[in-house]
């Protein structure tokens, strides 16, 4: 199993990472990951965070505070 996140805008447009997708062997590296990086995806354009087990949508998540 393989763990990445999806990156959207709102209107539901992905947004590629700089650099290339970003994997993680667990799902709580990957939630690790997007608590230190999610104010800077937002500054990048970044809304909505979409986690992934290998190709299926485990659950999204907006990256606005609120």
């Amino acid at each position: 199993m393989v763990w990445t996140w999806r990156f959207e805008r709102q209107d539901g447009t992905q947004v590629e990472q700089p650099g290339g997708r970003e994997e993680f062997p667990g799902q709580g590296d990957a939630e690790s990951w997007i608590g230190e990086t999610w104010k800077q995806l937002l500054e990048d354009g970044v809304d909505r965070a979409v986690l992934l087990d290998d190709e299926r949508e485990i659950y999204a998540m907006s990256l606005h505070e609120g």
